[in-house]
């Protein structure tokens, strides 16, 4: 698990992944950062164990305006 501090944009350069998982978003907490924003990832299907929690990343309020930002930016 990380909490992600800051967000940068990168090269407009990368391919698009050949493996697609699910993922589940959970919104708590008040406290001084605002609400947490939680994202997991689930093993895709080659994986070991199908299904398997694989990834979470958390955002608080900042880091998810900035996000928030680039994806307005990105689809408008």
């Amino acid at each position: 698990m990380a909490r992600i501090e800051k967000l940068e944009i990168g090269p407009s350069e990368g391919s698009v992944h050949p493996s697609k998982v699910h993922a589940r978003v959970k919104v708590f907490g008040d406290g001084p950062d605002g609400p947490i924003v939680q994202i997991d990832t689930f093993g895709s299907a080659g994986r070991e164990i199908p299904g398997k929690l694989s990834q979470t990343i958390q955002l608080n309020k900042t880091t998810g305006q900035e996000l928030l930002a680039i994806l307005q930016r990105a689809y408008g």
